[in-house]
């Protein structure tokens, strides 16, 4: 490359770089500006995040004494707390709103509700419950409202959810079966098909708890298959 080349590149560099300069020094305060609006929005999302953090941390003790409730068949205390320590579902719902702590509790209060004998109130609940990547709860929230349904008569949509619940139990499944849940699941289905005089959609679910579960429940399933068979 010759001298002249190399001078006018060097010209050319110059030149951009007083321009640069010259921008900087034009827009300096806007870039401090907008330097600093990044700063403090990644300062509200660390700081959001600690407080979501504290938050769910907090939801799930006040979580665990209504469970030890649950557990115990205690639904009303469980459900609305013991008026002192125990806040119940219902107020953890209403306190740490957005919190998966909160979502849980739906599903926990539609089983309270359900045992108390209040089915509307079970049915929103667990309507409201958005399932998560669980393999025991997402299921059962579904069996649940099965049982809600066929409580309120609807026997049809109460079936269509018991087998909704297994499918969604083998999915969720490692290898895709989840030998404990899914045949129960199944089974309550089978026997609301009979209850309809479905026989024929009854049996094909009797032979399948037989021949794709190895659980003990599907060594019981020859009476019901015989019986059905004849």
């Amino acid at each position: 490359m010759s001298k002249k080349n190399k001078k006018e590149e060097a010209i050319g560099l110059d030149v951009t770089l007083n321009k640069s300069e010259a921008f900087i020094e034009k827009h300096f305060k806007k870039i401090l500006l907008c330097i600093a609006a990044i700063a403090v929005v990644f300062a509200a999302i660390y700081i959001y995040r600690g407080h979501r953090a504290s938050v769910e941390t907090e939801a799930q003790t006040a979580m665990a004494k209504s469970q030890r409730a649950f557990q115990m068949d205690q639904f009303e205390q469980a459900l609305n707390g013991d008026g002192a320590m125990e806040k119940g579902f219902i107020k953890i719902i209403d306190e740490y709103s957005g919190t998966a702590t909160a979502n849980l509790a739906k599903y926990y209060a539609g089983i309270c509700y359900y045992n108390l004998g209040k089915i509307d109130e079970a049915i929103s609940m667990l309507e409201d419950f958005d399932q998560q990547d669980d393999a025991l709860i997402s299921p059962a929230s579904f069996a649940a409202l099965g049982d809600c349904y066929v409580a309120k008569g609807d026997k049809q949509k109460g079936v269509e959810l018991f087998e909704k619940a297994a499918k969604e139990s083998d999915s969720r499944a490692e290898g895709g079966v989840n030998n404990s849940q899914s045949p129960q699941f199944l089974l309550k289905a089978a026997k609301i098909y009979e209850d309809l005089n479905q026989n024929d959609k009854a049996l094909e679910l009797y032979k399948k708890i037989k021949s794709d579960y190895a659980s003990q429940l599907s060594v019981e399933m020859d009476k019901y298959i015989e019986r059905l068979s004849k």
